[in-house]
């Protein structure tokens, strides 16, 4: 798999960040949710899988450029 760098909210252009991969998906790169209460509200979590938390402004400004 090959990523592109779509974009990120951070001043230092780390994390969090959002990538498109050559399948057709997104990978999104950020802190791991780790706060207890907000990871027992969380659905259907299989082995392997883990939340990541993102800035909703990070979503709008990636959806504006590849959306147009």
């Amino acid at each position: 798999m090959r990523l592109r760098f779509l974009g990120s909210t951070s001043e230092s252009g780390a994390c969090p960040s959002l990538y498109e991969t050559d399948r057709g998906t997104v990978v999104v790169q950020g802190l791991e949710l780790v706060d207890h209460d907000a990871r027992a509200d969380l659905l259907h979590v299989l082995d392997g899988e883990t939340a990541v938390e993102v800035p909703r402004e990070l979503l709008v400004e990636i959806a504006r450029r590849v959306l147009g």
